[in-house]
């Protein structure tokens, strides 16, 4: 599945976000938005993933049938994010296997696997709420790497990780490459693969001149 943005903006009350930013984004590649804190990087994502509506402009999904109805790509998606809610309430084994309930795993493995592979085998039972904040992110992230989705969005995916979680995140996130469109939000060069084509949020602001 490819990602068209034509012509895409956002103004929050009169300050535009971005302006007339138009790009494809096509499966089997990786993209990285960049730009300082603050550019707008989260907003273009939570857009194309189509959690907020444009201020103009428009996003369409296309696969090789021709285009795809744009309130059915949620099925095609997976995200980690900051603005990602967990349910405190559940252990991680409840929370991984609600999750599920949604959504496909990846290759088929079982909910016991998923939680082996994201090295949380020893808070099957814990509490999402006593999770520390890097559990917390390495969860977001093990229900994003492990389901089954032609889109991952990233954003921020190595906050609150130490060394041996950033490892762990680039171990996953390399088996996933050329194999699903993959966007990634960032103003780290180490959150994303050198490969990665960047889209410049500058460069998409009003009156902005590089």
């Amino acid at each position: 599945m490819n990602i068209i943005a034509t012509e895409l903006s956002k103004r929050f009350n009169r300050e535009w976000i971005f302006h007339k930013l138009s790009y494809r984004f096509e499966f089997g590649k990786t993209y990285a938005l960049v730009g300082p804190n603050g550019s707008g990087k989260s907003t273009l994502l939570q857009i194309l993933t189509g959690q907020l509506p444009p201020s103009g402009g428009r996003v369409s999904y296309e696969t090789g049938a021709g285009h795809f109805d744009s309130h059915e790509v949620y099925k095609s998606l997976a995200i980690a994010a900051p603005y990602m809610d967990l349910i405190d309430e559940f252990t991680l084994y409840e929370m991984v296997k609600f999750h599920f309930c949604f959504k496909q795993t990846c290759n088929g493995i079982t909910i016991d696997e998923i939680i082996e592979k994201m090295e949380l085998t020893h808070a099957r039972q814990k509490q999402v709420s006593n999770f520390s904040s890097g559990m917390r992110q390495r969860l977001k992230l093990g229900l994003a790497f492990f389901s089954k989705a032609e889109l991952l969005f990233l954003d921020e995916p190595t906050a609150n990780l130490d060394k041996k979680s950033i490892e762990w995140y680039w171990k996953n996130l390399t088996m996933l490459l050329g194999k699903s469109l993959i966007i990634i939000a960032s103003n780290q060069d180490m959150e994303y693969p050198s490969t990665a084509e960047k889209v410049d949020i500058l460069n998409y602001k009003r009156g902005y001149k590089p």
